[in-house]
């Protein structure tokens, strides 16, 4: 019982650990050697430089973090903030900069490696390569196959190395001598910010924190304390372990040692001390390097919510329950990287992607803070607003510009990686992302006051997927003003459009360009029911578009018309009979055959009311829909909206997946209500009897077992006595899936 508190609610000091963990690594273990050769004991100072820019930008993300406590950090702060073309830079700068991160990461670890085993060269791969590239496959396959309490491991390492710094550092103070500090400038103040670039990658992760901060006890305190207390404490670590490194030894023992650290705790400790700072630098760098390969994951899945990547790179493997190919991408990318670059190269590239999203995460406070949009309440706000985030903004940027004077490198990767991925925002993201940043949604509200060229550039970046297309196949006039109130709660909630279409069915015998000359004959209701339409959506403020369609079908040609009109959801009511195909929206034929050109809802309309909306869920894919129409019709008509989950196993583990199912889909203030019960359609029925609308997901039986069985969904729809709307989701299924399920 006392796990499950602490991982629902940190304490002040396990929030802290979390920061520091992330942050005190390979940096301080690999980076001195090369820093101190290009700077001499300058380093020192650019450690503490490095920690300042951390800190600025450690204040905006405590301020955003107390106003979002939201999955996604720094990525979620800029797309929402900034919209999905920023967000498509901060999200692709993040995964790749964890990635370059990882890798260096990875080459320290079998830096240290190859100090407690005799590894060879294979090939053109080093000792340290080699050590890289097993250790770093080792922990692709640990994140591949899933590890649990990895939280109370990470507190221990975080401990250990601490501890074995601490213990470092006191003994090297008592051997310091403060004149090997002489010159403390060896090659001049020329080297201070472009060392400072090199190695930031050793501040990386402290925005982590505010992925956390719905767990933290009083979060408006705890959570600032965290993040910016985790950066002064790292910094001063940092500081104190390069002081005691540079005072003890001469210059030229540290420069361009890769061990600096393990060689000078020999001479002070003997080999007790060399060993204890090689296991620390083997568990700073291995921790650092699963941290990151983990946070990628997570990355990948904050952006394919947001449809700024496909979901492909989500899907969760059967039996691992990982994002198996999210983590094997990644995976395959941090392998390659430890192949062609080097310490001083990754480590640059992890610093400049990251510099890139500092900025931008200061940037989004700004917007933030002068949009003044309903909802941002933050507990915390930012001291000497607004020069700190300007601040925080331009010496994030302007580090990437100082890097430039040392390599060319750093600046030419920034570029690439934004230019990069504003490509792909316009090439793939834009016509499929829906939601507008708060700068959009702050700009085209009012024009008038905004320069030309502002209105202008925002219009022509914003994403093309907000025109969100809501079709309704139209049938029966007594049901027509609850789909058309439905469909437009949608839409309303979506900006969208709603697309009334009417299907009059020519007879075989007639072509169908003459059946269009007679229409009124035909169906001589067809005009007054689309004009009908076309008034009850007009209420709603949302635009409407209407269309009679002549086919020689009726019911498939639902199908086709969403495929013309381009639809991205269907709302139909529900007809005589099932198709042949029970449980489901399209008809047998249709399954077989052909996917769904969209998402459909289908409603059993018993009087369209959604003041109690019911949602049983199994956490199977049409239930996301389920969720997503739930999540409207409570924003649109302020719904109450209760969530079930029937299990016959453990009710803890059913209460831990409701509430982790509700947070992943934004409907984590829905009453959250947990059945024990072997039969789940009794169950759900018996939770409908206090409901006015039923949301469930289209079975995921095959045809053939629906055929011989019946199906579960079908027998809830004709046995509860409120109205039930049946979601099934576009998406592609085998044909074995198909009929057997």
């Amino acid at each position: 019982m006392a796990d499950e508190e602490l991982a629902k609610d940190l304490g002040p000091l396990a929030a802290l650990t979390i920061g520091v963990g992330t942050m005190i690594g390979a940096g301080i273990f690999v980076l001195p050697g090369v820093a101190a050769a290009e700077a001499g004991p300058l380093v020192i100072l650019s450690f503490i430089v490095g920690g300042g820019v951390a800190v600025l930008t450690a204040f905006s993300a405590s301020e955003l973090g107390t106003a979002m406590p939201k999955a996604g950090g720094a990525y979620y702060y800029i797309n929402h903030a900034l919209g999905p073309l920023f967000g498509s830079i901060a999200g692709w700068g993040n995964w790749m900069g964890l990635a370059f991160a990882s890798a260096f990461y990875m080459l320290g670890f079998g830096q240290y490696v190859t100090e407690f085993l005799s590894v060879p060269s294979v090939g053109f791969l080093s000792p340290s390569q080699l050590g890289a590239l097993v250790a770093g496959s080792l922990f692709v396959l640990v994140n591949y196959v899933g590890a649990k309490e990895t939280g109370r491991l990470q507190n221990i390492i975080v401990v250990t190395l601490v501890g074995i710094l601490t213990v470092f550092s006191v003994v090297g103070a008592f051997h310091a001598d403060l004149s090997t500090l002489r010159p403390f400038a060896p090659n001049g103040i020329t080297p201070l910010l472009p060392t400072t670039g090199l190695i930031f990658v050793s501040y990386l992760g402290f925005v982590q924190i505010t992925s956390v901060g719905e767990e933290i006890q009083n979060p408006g305190k705890n959570l600032p304390r965290a993040v910016i207390g985790s950066v002064v404490i790292v910094t001063i670590i940092y500081a104190l372990v390069l002081l005691v490194l540079l005072s003890v030894v001469e210059l030229d023992v540290v420069a361009n040692n890769d061990t600096a650290v393990v060689e000078v705790a020999s001479m002070l400790m003997g080999p007790a001390g060399a060993v204890a700072l090689t296991f620390g630098g083997l568990l700073a760098t291995a921790s650092s390097a699963n941290a990151s390969i983990l946070a990628s994951s997570r990355i990948n899945f904050a952006m394919g919510r947001d449809k700024l990547v496909s979901n492909w790179l989500n899907d969760i493997h059967d039996r691992f329950t990982t994002p198996y190919r999210s983590i094997g991408v990644t995976g395959g990318l941090i392998l390659l990287f430890v192949v062609i670059g080097d310490v001083e190269v990754l480590a640059t590239a992890g610093s400049v992607l990251h510099l890139v999203i500092y900025g931008l995460l200061n940037v989004a406070l700004i917007v933030m803070r002068e949009a003044d949009t309903d909802g941002y309440h933050p507990d915390y706000r930012v001291p000497l607003y607004p020069y700190t985030p300007i601040l925080g903004a331009l010496t994030s940027f302007s580090l990437i510009g100082f890097m430039a004077s040392a390599d060319i490198v750093a600046p030419l990767l920034a570029v690439a990686f934004v230019v990069g991925a504003v490509g792909w925002y316009f090439l793939y993201a834009r016509g499929k992302t829906e939601k507008q940043g708060v700068l959009t949604d702050y700009v085209l509200s009012q024009p008038e006051a905004m320069p030309e060229s502002a209105v202008s550039a925002v219009s022509s970046v914003k994403p093309d997927g907000g025109d969100y297309r809501v079709m309704v196949p139209l049938a029966n006039p007594e049901h027509e003003t609850d789909l058309i109130s439905l469909a437009s709660a949608v839409a309303s909630q979506r900006d969208g459009t709603v697309v009334a279409t009417h299907i009059v069915q020519v007879p075989d015998q007639t072509p169908l360009a003459s059946g269009a000359a007679h229409v009124e004959e035909l169906d001589a209701e067809s005009a007054e029911l689309l004009e009908r339409a076309r008034a009850d959506a007009e209420t709603f403020g949302v635009p409407v578009e209407t269309h009679t369609i002549l086919s020689h079908r009726s019911f498939e040609e639902i199908f086709d018309a969403a495929r013309t009109h381009a639809a991205d959801l269907v709302v139909m009511g529900w007809g005589e009979d099932s198709h042949g195909s029970p449980g489901r929206a399209e008809s047998a034929i249709d399954e077989l055959t052909n996917g769904l050109p969209c998402d459909v809802v289908v409603l059993r309309d018993r009087g369209f009311d959604p003041g109690r909306v019911l949602v049983p869920t199994a956490g199977g894919p049409d239930s996301e829909l389920s969720a997503a129409i739930a999540q409207m019709l409570q924003a649109e008509y302020d719904s109450e909206l209760s969530l079930l989950h029937v299990t016959d196993e453990s009710r803890d583990a059913g209460e831990e997946f409701l509430a982790d199912w509700a947070t992943e889909h934004g409907i984590e203030d829905a009453n959250l209500v947990v059945v024990d019960d072997e039969d789940v359609e009794a169950a759900i029925e018996r939770a409908a009897g206090d409901c006015s609308l039923l949301v469930i997901g289209a079975t995921e039986e095959g045809l053939l077992s629906r055929l011989v069985r019946g199906s579960l969904a079908l027998d809830i729809v004709d046995d509860v006595d409120c109205s039930v709307l049946l979601a099934e989701k576009q998406r592609k299924r085998s044909i074995r899936e198909r009929l057997i399920g």
